[in-house]
C-alpha cells in the first residue's frame, strides 16, 4: 500500500494535488483489484486442481476399462474355443448317428423282405398242409384190390409212407425250392 501512496504522490507533483478523498478512493479501488486478483488466482488454482484430479480419475478409469475389456476379450476367446470344440464333437456324433441310421435302414429293408417272404409262406401253409394230408391219405389206402401187383415196391417197414408229412420233404417230386426251404427253416426257428 505504501507503493500505491507513492504513485499517487508522484502523480500529484505533476498535476494538481488530489484531495485526500480521491487518494482514499484510489487506494480502496486498488485494494479491491488486488483482492479480486488474489481471489481469481485462488479460484484458478482450485480449478487446476479439480481438472488435474479429474484427469487422474479419467486415467484410472481408462486403465480399469482397458483391464476389464482385456478380461472380457480373453473370456470371450475361451468361450469361443470351447463352443468350437463342442460343435466339432457334436458334428462327429451326428455323423456317427447318420451312419448308424443308414445301417439300420439297410437292415430294416432286409428284414421287411424276409417278413414278406414269411407272410407268403404263412399264407401258403394251409394249402401245403392240405395237399400233404390228402397225399398221406391216398398212400394209406394203398393199391386198389384186383389191380395186380404194383410195378414198384416200396418198403413200409418203418411205418411211414413215402408221401407222409415226415418224409415228403425228401421226395424228389414234392421237394421245395432252395428259397422255400430256407424260409421254411426260418418259420421253424432256424437262425437267419
Amino acid at each position: 500500500m505504501a507503493s500505491l501512496d507513492k504513485v499517487v504522490s508522484y502523480s500529484s507533483c505533476d498535476m494538481s494535488s488530489p484531495s485526500p478523498v480521491q487518494i482514499r478512493e484510489a487506494n480502496a479501488h486498488l485494494a479491491a483489484v488486488h483482492r479480486r486478483v488474489a481471489e481469481l488466482e485462488q479460484r484458478l488454482e482450485a480449478a487446476e486442481n479439480t481438472v488435474r484430479e479429474q484427469a487422474e480419475s479419467l486415467i484410472r478409469k481408462d486403465e480399469q476399462l482397458r483391464a476389464a475389456t482385456q478380461e472380457i476379450t480373453e473370456a470371450k476367446n475361451k468361450e469361443i474355443y470351447y463352443l468350437h470344440e463342442k460343435l466339432c464333437k457334436s458334428e462327429d456324433t451326428i455323423q456317427r448317428f447318420q451312419n448308424m441310421i443308414k445301417e439300420k435302414d439297410a437292415m430294416i429293408g432286409q428284414l421287411q423282405h424276409r417278413c414278406q417272404l414269411l407272410d407268403n409262406i404263412c399264407k401258403s401253409r394251409p394249402l401245403l398242409d392240405s395237399m400233404l394230408f390228402h397225399m398221406a391219405e391216398a398212400e394209406r389206402l394203398g393199391p386198389v384190390v384186383g389191380m395186380g401187383e404194383p410195378t414198384v415196391k416200396t418198403s413200409l417197414t418203418d411205418g411211414e409212407s413215402n408221401c407222409s408229412p415226415n418224409r415228403i420233404s425228401n421226395h424228389k417230386d414234392f421237394s421245395l425250392s432252395e428259397d422255400d426251404q430256407e424260409l421254411d427253416e426260418i418259420v421253424f426257428g432256424t437262425t437267419v
